[in-house]
């Protein structure tokens, strides 16, 4: 199922790869608002807001493992679109190898410092054990939720989207059965919650590995092939730890906001849990594209036709612009719906549906934006350019930070929902002149190139 993604005409080539990545985005979304909605519906609000208050966290975890396993894909990606397939073997090992060790060291730096980062972020005392109870069952599964993130990453750097795909969908069937168990039969509390998403990102892993070994021999490295190698390593390290800092440095951003929002006490912070998770849902086509054009601009660099990948970046813009439209104006349609399904009673609805509201509208009017930023960012990265995308992370970081300070000090509840949006507005227009420059920088490397 492997996509040679640089011949061709680049919108059917993106579309064909990106659906599929769409869709598992999708069911992961669904099965993490099952967590949700499962959690409210049989332990209550304030399990709800302890659920929905470590979010930012748990994207911190999971984006700085998304950021280190994308970035040590890129080489497979490029040395794929090269025709190199010892290459793409060693590199496939090389990430592997590396993994082990960045979990290792993850998951302890995670456990020690919970307590002190839910303190900081003042979350509230009455939901604080449930938080910490949750987060650290999450924390303790990363091995599943940064191997299934690599498998799934080397699959799609050789164009092969669908698999992941049907790993996650029997995953999301999975974890809401195990939800179902473990909370309402068990009577496990948010930890079921915990266990039910790690144990299905863990079984996600292996039936993705079990595809590789089976199916796509390129992938599998051969018995001689296993050892870390110093120039494989500082090629991925190179471009995956500055992607993996960029995701923590947007999510320490996306803490500071959360911090200002708990500042305002568990009926906001559980109907903007609420809230967010049909943004998430709203807003899934975005990464979909933004990985799709990881995986396009990788192959097409590795080639070395950058007329092709251009042309792909202009098909991408247009199609993530009116994506954005579509789905902006149907966030707002269904803020009403949602509530109905995440809270238990009318009085329930009738105090959340206005925070859930403001939140959905401020984010919908600027999906244009968000858009934007995974298509350029991901492309530049796919080229093997880390430092500048790793620049907009602070960037998104500072306005986030900016914007809830004011709200905190203004005691200003549209501020500390506007902090997401602010974000995008900055980062959109940051990153689209970041692409110009590495597209310049590029280009006369291969002059130079070509001149000798």
């Amino acid at each position: 199922m492997q996509l040679d993604m640089t011949k061709g005409k680049p919108f059917s080539l993106i579309m064909r790869f990106m659906i599929p990545l769409f869709l598992g985005n999708i069911f992961q979304q669904l099965y993490n608002a099952a967590d949700s909605i499962i959690v409210s519906r049989f332990l209550g609000n304030n399990a709800l807001a302890a659920v929905g208050s470590t979010g930012t966290i748990m994207f911190l975890i999971i984006g700085f493992a998304q950021g280190i396993t994308t970035g040590c894909t890129v080489l497979t990606s490029q040395r794929y679109g090269a025709k190199n397939e010892k290459g793409v073997r060693r590199s496939v090992a090389n990430a592997i190898l590396l993994a082990v060790i960045i979990v290792v060291a993850m998951t302890i730096i995670s456990v020690t410092a919970m307590k002190p980062i839910l303190h900081a972020m003042r979350t509230p005392k009455e939901i604080f054990n449930e938080a910490y109870t949750y987060i650290t069952i999450i924390c303790f599964g990363m091995c599943a939720l940064v191997f299934y993130n690599l498998f799934s990453a080397f699959l799609r750097a050789v164009g092969n989207s669908v698999i992941p795909l049907y790993t996650l969908v029997f995953a999301s069937i999975l974890n809401v059965i195990l939800d179902l168990l473990f909370i309402a039969v068990f009577k496990m509390g948010v930890a079921g919650a915990a266990v039910a998403t790690v144990t299905a990102q863990g079984i996600s892993a292996i039936l993705c590995l079990i595809y590789i070994i089976k199916k796509e021999k390129l992938l599998w490295p051969h018995k001689d092939e296993w050892y870390i190698e110093k120039n494989d390593s500082k090629l991925q390290i190179g471009v995956g730890f500055p992607m993996a800092i960029q995701f923590a440095i947007t999510a320490s951003g996306t803490m500071v906001m959360q911090t200002a929002i708990n500042f305002y006490g568990v009926v906001v912070v559980s109907a903007f849990t609420a809230a967010s998770k049909l943004h998430g849902l709203m807003s899934q086509a975005f990464p979909a594209m933004g990985q799709a054009m990881a995986t396009y601009s990788g192959q097409n660099f590795g080639k070395g036709d950058m007329d092709h990948l251009r042309e792909g970046v202009k098909v991408a813009t247009i199609t993530s612009t009116v994506i954005a439209v579509i789905t902006g104006l149907l966030a707002v349609l269904l803020v009403r719906p949602t509530m109905l399904i995440y809270f238990r009673t009318g009085k329930e609805v009738a105090e959340a549906l206005p925070w859930a509201k403001t939140y959905i509208i401020l984010s919908a009017i600027f999906y244009i934006p968000l858009s934007y930023i995974f298509i350029f960012r991901n492309t530049m990265q796919g080229c093997g350019y880390a430092i500048l995308p790793m620049l907009g992370g602070v960037v998104e970081m500072v306005s986030r930070v900016l914007c809830a300070v004011i709200s905190v000090s203004l005691h200003n509840t549209t501020l500390a929902f506007f902090c997401d949006s602010s974000a995008w507005i900055t980062t959109g227009i940051y990153v689209v002149i970041a692409y110009f420059i590495v597209m310049k920088d590029i280009l006369k490397k291969q002059k130079l190139k070509e001149g000798m």
